[in-house]
């Protein structure tokens, strides 16, 4: 990661994270920072920014105490807010840009993602704090935690942040690959076998094909966070880029757009000045063990079929990698993940850390998988194979469309390839759209009305395409379309036979 001046650093995007039941008493201001990023900024300015946002923070609250402040937007900045933790916040600013065009929602889904993936991987940032009242454990987590985040943004020395072009995508959501009834069967009785290898110990699986999920029996939220991480890290597609998938196809589709809403990345030896300063000693004294499970080309497949890394440390006997540990959501147990990967096809199994034995436990149970299911597995990748229609298989011509089910965290859309052909004129006033109504959706959860109402929007933009999003029982649809250069009937009736011959009906107005 490269290091930009000071100058350009105060210009950029601004993240931070600050704890309000911190550095309430004069003089100690500074404990209530825990991130801060660029790092090498003056103090100064890291406490003006932390102040500010937790002035409109208290203030917002006089007037809607239940509802969080989740944006303030100033004359030159956009402020995004979230609360990730009781009196933990996270604070995005950044500048307002004629090519950036944020969106807030996607703003903010990026602080969400970041933090859900930590306290996956480490636990919740006040369980850390508790842990250790210095600070410095806590400091010290987040900063490579979100540092190895932010990487997956970066396009040479620049951040690249979801702007006017991820309109058509929704983090936070899964990618579901179509099966046919055989190959569900089949998958059904990989999972049994998978299970049965565990013996008496309830166990977990997920199982994808590319960067698709086809099956899990974790609960939505534990399948939302283990799937992002596998996108990132895991995938045989994240496997050879030795980096993301979702990083990769980013690159790809702004390589000639990447001025667009640029900003700087900026850490370097600067972060010594307040992340290993006196108040983090504690951390190196007490020699902390470091995990970064977000780290880049970590993960490789060995002989055995097995993906094995070394950022859990080794055993100290027999120099074998860590087993990697995560903690789930909805039962906080901690648990083994165990990738298997042929092909196209990944199987993550989680295994209870208190049911196993340490690594030798760990050997004998992938032992098990090798013998009893690898067969399985390798007649499963086959058959998805076979019905796989690759990367355009969910193309329909005609349309650039996004579909979320807000109720399963389910998303699906045009392929990133096909909505580069969308002109920009088209993508920022899709932006703008969205926007609008990510702005009726807070209103309407405000009064508890999230999902009694049906909403249908229509812009015609000013190259003349069709801009359409419709809303209805927790179900979103958001489509563009350039070539109808006829009128609104024309729009509502394409629109019509999508929703017949893709949605079973669920978005026609009959």
């Amino acid at each position: 990661m490269g290091v930009a001046s000071e100058k350009d650093a105060s210009e950029a995007m601004k993240l931070c994270v600050f704890d309000l039941r911190r550095g309430q008493t004069e003089g100690q201001e500074l404990d209530k920072i825990l991130f801060f990023y660029p790092a090498d900024l003056p103090l100064s300015t890291q406490l003006s920014v932390i102040g500010l946002s937790e002035g409109l923070v208290t203030f917002t609250r006089i007037f809607s105490p239940e509802a969080p402040c989740e944006v303030i937007e100033a004359e030159r900045h956009s402020h995004v807010f979230y609360e990730a933790e009781p009196d933990i916040w996270m604070v995005m600013v950044v500048e307002k840009e004629s090519e950036a065009i944020w969106r807030v929602d996607a703003l903010r889904r990026v602080l969400k993602e970041v933090h859900t993936l930590f306290v996956m991987f480490h636990g919740s940032a006040r369980a850390l704090v508790d842990r250790d009242p210095s600070g410095g454990l806590v400091r010290t987590h987040l900063y490579y935690f979100i540092m190895d985040f932010l990487s997956d943004f970066s396009i040479g020395t620049k951040l690249q942040l979801p702007n006017f072009r991820d309109s058509l995508k929704e983090r936070g959501t899964l990618q579901m690959l179509t099966v046919g009834r055989e190959a569900a069967i089949e998958v059904q009785s990989l999972v049994a076998v998978l299970e049965s290898c565990a013996g008496d110990t309830l166990c977990y699986s997920l199982t994808m094909f590319q960067d698709l999920l086809v099956s899990t029996n974790l609960s939505p939220i534990d399948t939302v966070n283990l799937f992002t991480y596998a996108v990132l890290r895991l995938t045989p597609l994240a496997l050879s880029h030795g980096a993301s998938s979702w990083s990769h196809s980013r690159k790809a589709d702004t390589a000639c757009n990447t001025s667009t809403g640029a900003l700087l990345l900026n850490s370097g030896p600067a972060a010594e000045q307040y992340y290993n300063s006196s108040d983090a000693s504690p951390l190196l004294r007490h020699n902390y063990p470091l995990v970064r499970p977000l780290q880049h080309s970590k993960w490789s497949k060995g002989k055995d079929g097995f993906l094995t890394t070394d950022i859990w440390g080794r055993d100290v006997n027999s120099l074998v990698p860590t087993c990697p540990t995560i903690w789930l959501r909805q039962t906080e147990e901690k648990m083994y993940i165990l990738a298997y990967q042929h092909r196209g096809l990944t199987v993550i199994l989680l295994i209870p850390v208190s049911s196993v034995s340490g690594e030798q436990g760990i050997a004998m149970l992938k032992q098990q998988i090798l013998e009893n299911a690898s067969l399985k597995m390798l007649k499963v990748e086959e058959r998805l194979s076979r019905g796989w229609g690759g990367e355009n298989a969910y193309h329909v011509s005609g349309y650039r469309y996004l579909l979320v089910d807000g109720d399963r965290y389910i998303s699906r859309a045009s392929p990133p390839g096909k909505v580069t052909t969308l002109t920009k004129d088209s993508l920022v006033a899709l932006s703008k759209l969205r926007e609008e109504v990510d702005s009726i959706k807070g209103r309407s959860v405000c009064d508890n009305s999230c999902h009694e109402k049906d909403l249908e929007i229509s812009i015609r933009a000013k190259n003349n395409a069709w801009l359409i999003a419709r809303l209805t029982r927790g179900k979103e649809l958001y489509m563009v379309l350039e070539k109808s250069n006829e009128t609104l009937l024309y729009a509502s009736e394409a629109v019509e036979k999508f929703s017949e011959r893709y949605c079973n009906g669920a978005f026609s107005l009959d």
